[in-house]
């Protein structure tokens, strides 16, 4: 069974994409494989979960998949495959990409009620072989998810003046794009779904070959930034600061 459909990799709708290129596509997965990891996906007691408590990020994370369904590792294995890469660089036009099968940042991401994630800027580089981030890849595996609840997406424009485009969460859509200092996103708004229910999301992360001396890669940290319409002080700049030097844990403002 073929159990992503390539046919639907459209690298014209990719490049012309705004605020920078990306592309949307739904029924990604096949939906037999797609419904199997929406069912085994672990609740928020079932695993040990990276915990992240801040103002800017609420969230769980797992990247190990010894600890999950093999229906999980056959998902990454296909996502970090050379087969599927390839393909990649044809959709996007980035020559020389590479997958991390460490799954360093990504996984399994899961944001129950309240949770959110600030507009922002990944981090730039692979801390342990200096690759530059090039592309993000993020499937959605929230059945029956209403647009009310929240968690889309948001992609805005360098100046941070207008979210120019977003992208509901709903089940067996797959978000892929690209990555550099300033394509800043996020889903910042607190979710209002059901106490019983999490925004269930698989992330993967492509990355190029950085051709300078180690010395002179200038890595950040996640880059959160503040929409024209956020209140904030001084208190709060000052975590944004130090959150681009580094992960912040269970801040309390």
């Amino acid at each position: 069974m073929t159990k992503i459909d390539y046919t639907k990799l459209n690298s014209k709708k990719f490049k012309e994409a705004k605020p920078f290129p990306h592309l949307v596509v739904d029924n990604f997965l096949h939906k037999d494989f797609a419904s199997m990891l929406a069912h085994k996906y672990p609740g928020p007691d079932d695993v040990a979960w990276w915990k992240y408590n801040n103002h800017f990020e609420k969230k769980l994370a797992c990247n190990n998949l010894d600890a999950l369904d093999a229906c999980f590792s056959d998902f990454f294995n296909i996502v970090n495959s050379r087969e599927f890469v390839l393909e990649l660089e044809s959709l996007t036009g980035i020559k020389d990409l590479i997958s991390d099968p460490s799954l360093h940042g990504g996984g399994l991401h899961s944001i129950g009620r309240g949770g959110k994630l600030d507009i922002h800027a990944d981090f730039n580089y692979h801390k342990v072989t200096g690759w530059r981030r090039k592309l993000n890849l993020i499937v959605y595996l929230n059945e029956d998810w209403k647009k009310e609840y929240g968690g889309a997406t948001e992609f805005w424009n360098k100046s941070m003046t207008e979210c120019i485009t977003s992208v509901l969460p709903v089940f067996n859509r797959m978000c892929i794009f690209y990555v550099d200092d300033d394509t800043w996103h996020g889903h910042p708004d607190p979710l209002e779904c059901p106490p019983d229910l999490c925004r269930k999301s698989l992330a993967v992360y492509y990355y190029a070959h950085h051709k300078v001396h180690p010395d002179d890669i200038h890595h950040h940290s996640t880059d959160y930034q503040k929409r024209p319409h956020d209140v904030t002080d001084e208190a709060i700049e000052r975590l944004r600061q130090e959150r681009k030097k580094g992960r912040l844990e269970d801040i309390t403002t």
